[in-house]
């Protein structure tokens, strides 16, 4: 017997992507013992490797030739055929792609040697439909309790998250009909003293992630991780909507916010923790000129995720507010996350966060000067500013002098009123 493997040299156009698909090719024995040469038979005869159809030996005319195509039948069945549309693809990869990452020892590791890929981590955590499950999660959130569950359920979430509940304005858990009205509780206002020596203070309680000097157009949301300025901020504003001059086009995105000589630009990102106190306010004595609402992803942005995802920050929904202090240039951007589809600016009427629809790297622009008879929105050093609706990031981005430092350690816990720095 001489097995010949014939090879497709242009095989049909096809949607199927065939991957090493062989023609098993078998020739019969004569009946007298001998055997003959592929090469030499014009019309071979075929055996089937399968069991014969009669007596005498003779293959069944349905068994004579057969195609084996165990990866086509196998990636049809996953999910991983190429002319499927990519919604189709996902939707089928996701429920093996989840068992793959939790079924230990490796249950489904043979399924990868037959040209089945599990999609990455970070692939199949993008693809979760965050913008819906917010706005899910924002109507129950809206759902009033009963009197009697009330207190059940908020001294859950105190246990779980550590709330303070003497610092709250109503420490009566009877008296917010919601979680949503719990989450935008109001503080005592002796519990947060605002610093009245330094010129900035934190806008919120939360966690320092990462602050320091912007380099190379690039700032860091975790350590080791950065994301492009210009991606999370935007193009330039116009300056015809802010106070100071305009920098030589020539310049680097980063030196066209700096706007006096001998100044740096600086960053300051907080993270703030489901059990934190939820409003923010403004940091320092300002004109708020323009807001830039971008619509996006509402990935979560907790410190863990933030080292997963590269420029998690420029893909989540955000809020950017820009203007200028006494310095120059000052930036406010509220980061939106899972859960957190609903960002407010207390000033702005017009801002409408966590759409059902939007346009992938679109951003809706808004001038408070042309709008406001070319004042802005002037704001005092500690003023309410905003709220959201869950824990989330507020990013602070402003020009300094070089003489500027930070007062901060890298994870440290910060409240509302205290300084960042000092100069």
């Amino acid at each position: 017997m001489v097995r010949c493997y014939k090879a497709l040299s242009n095989p049909p156009p096809s949607c199927y992507n065939l991957h090493k698909v062989k023609i098993h090719v078998r020739r019969l024995r004569s009946g007298n013992g001998g055997s003959s040469s592929c090469a030499g038979d014009q019309h071979p005869q075929l055996e089937s490797p399968g069991p014969t159809g009669s007596a005498g030996g003779t293959p069944s005319r349905r068994t004579r030739f057969r195609l084996q195509f165990p990866q086509l039948a196998l990636r049809r069945r996953l999910g991983q055929l190429s002319c499927m549309s990519r919604p189709a693809l996902k939707l089928r990869s996701w429920p093996l792609t989840i068992l793959y990452y939790l079924l230990p020892f490796g249950a489904l590791k043979p399924l990868t040697r037959v040209g089945w890929r599990p999609m990455s981590r970070v692939a199949l955590y993008k693809s979760v439909p965050t913008r819906l499950l917010s706005r899910a999660w924002g109507r129950l959130n809206q759902v009033e309790l009963p009197t009697w569950l009330r207190k059940p359920v908020y001294s859950l979430y105190i246990w779980t998250f550590g709330v303070n509940m003497k610092e709250a304005a109503v420490e009566d858990l009877h008296h917010y009909r919601n979680l949503s009205e719990f989450f935008r509780r109001k503080l005592k206002p002796q519990a947060r003293p605002v610093c009245g020596v330094h010129s900035v203070i934190s806008p919120s309680d939360g966690k320092i992630l990462n602050f320091g000097q912007v380099k190379n157009c690039e700032v860091e949301q975790v350590k080791g991780v950065t994301y492009s300025l210009e991606s999370f901020l935007g193009p330039r504003v116009s300056t015809e909507e802010l106070h100071f001059s305009q920098a030589p086009p020539g310049n680097s995105f980063q030196q066209q916010l700096v706007t006096k000589e001998g100044n740096e630009l600086y960053h300051c990102v907080i993270y703030l923790a489901p059990g934190d106190y939820h409003c923010f306010h403004s940091p320092t004595d300002w004109t708020v000129s323009h807001r830039r609402h971008f619509p996006g992803s509402l990935m979560s942005v907790n410190p863990g995720v933030a080292r997963w995802i590269k420029e998690l920050f420029c893909h989540n929904e955000r809020v950017v507010l820009t203007g200028d202090w006494k310095h120059g240039f000052f930036s406010l951007t509220a980061v939106g996350a899972t859960n957190v589809g609903s960002i407010r600016i207390y000033f702005d009427q017009d801002l409408h966060t966590n759409s059902p629809s939007y346009s992938k790297g679109s951003y809706n622009d808004f001038s408070f000067i042309s709008n406001n008879n070319k004042e802005g929105i002037p704001m005092r050093k500690g003023e309410h500013l905003g709220e959201f609706n869950l824990g989330s990031t507020i990013v602070l981005i402003f020009e300094a002098p070089k003489d500027f430092k930070f007062n901060l350690k890298a994870g440290q816990k910060i409240r509302f009123g205290e300084a960042l720095g000092s100069l």
